[in-house]
């Protein structure tokens, strides 16, 4: 009979690729790993892992059983949290994953009610923040080192997550034209009229580092208008971009959640050509009922619905 502890291991492997890093993950030897690896195989009564040079590769049969272990762990895990709740939940610690916008602006919220008890006792749930961009987070989600991701996924740019991952929508995000008051006007573009990026061709452009989303979002969004921008400046800061925007330095694409309050100097406007993220949660399958991960998942649910549809007119 198969061990579920084994075919842990053996989801670990899969996602570490190495015995040495799914040691580490499991707080094992990697001798152990190994052994526990040749005690599956005899279980299994095939060949679960092959040499491929240097690497250590999953065989069909591999694939096979980690694609099973998905299924059972998750089951595993959903009796567990339905336990907890029948229990009263465990409230412990819960490891989050957030990209920056929605750290600076909606989590506060849900610290501020963890922390709200009015018999002055200790708060009952422990969060244990990362601020990441969401395809490190999701990756961090799949080796187990996180509980609970917020990410985001573009209409122009959809996002793959992982295998059997559970999501639960957020929130709309829509993205706005950053520019210039004075440069609105050179457009015609009275408060929050929308603007066809097209006539922003030849202006220049400030945008995020490549190695974000949004950079992407961006270099779709202009090309489906017609041009490539012409970067001037590039920064995953967005009030670094919108104080230089305010400077006359260029227009920025930016999702309207990540725009600084106050945003002085800067006009902002939906596009005639509507793009935007949706945010959603995303968690182990299995995990959703987790009293903890609820509580989370709640509170979070409740600051989106505080901080609304964001208006795109001038503030």
């Amino acid at each position: 009979m198969l061990d579920v502890r084994r075919l842990r291991m053996l989801q670990h492997l899969a996602a570490y690729g190495t015995i040495a890093a799914t040691a580490d993950a499991l707080h094992l030897t990697g001798p152990a790993v190994s052994q526990q690896l040749a005690v599956l195989e005899r279980e299994a009564g095939v060949p679960v892992v092959e040499k491929r040079g240097r690497t250590l590769c999953l065989t069909p049969a591999g694939e096979l059983l980690v694609a099973h272990a998905e299924v059972i762990l998750g089951d595993l895990a959903a009796a567990e949290s339905d336990l907890a709740a029948l229990k009263g939940g465990h409230h412990g610690v819960l490891r989050v994953a957030a990209f920056a916008s929605v750290a600076r602006t909606l989590l506060p919220h849900v610290y501020r009610a963890l922390s709200r008890h009015e018999d002055g006792t200790a708060p009952t749930l422990t969060l244990r923040l990362d601020e990441q961009e969401p395809d490190q987070a999701l990756e961090a989600l799949r080796k187990h080192r996180t509980d609970v991701v917020v990410a985001h996924s573009y209409t122009v740019l959809p996002r793959n997550f992982p295998h059997h991952s559970q999501q639960e929508f957020l929130m709309e995000d829509p993205v706005v034209l950053c520019v210039h008051p004075e440069r609105a006007r050179s457009l015609g573009l009275s408060p929050g009229q929308p603007a066809d990026l097209a006539r922003l061709a030849d202006d220049p452009w400030l945008t995020p580092g490549p190695d974000t989303s949004c950079y992407e979002m961006i270099q779709r969004a202009c090309g489906a208008a017609g041009f490539v921008p012409d970067i001037r400046v590039r920064s995953s800061d967005f009030s670094v971009l919108l104080t230089l925007v305010a400077a006359h330095a260029g227009v920025a694409l930016a999702p309207r959640l990540a725009v600084p309050e106050p945003h002085d100097g800067v006009s902002l406007h939906p596009l005639l050509a509507p793009v935007a993220r949706t945010i959603c949660t995303v968690v182990r399958p299995g995990t959703a009922r987790n009293p903890d991960v609820h509580q989370f998942r709640s509170l979070l649910e409740q600051a989106a619905a505080r901080h609304g549809s964001p208006p795109t007119a001038d503030s």
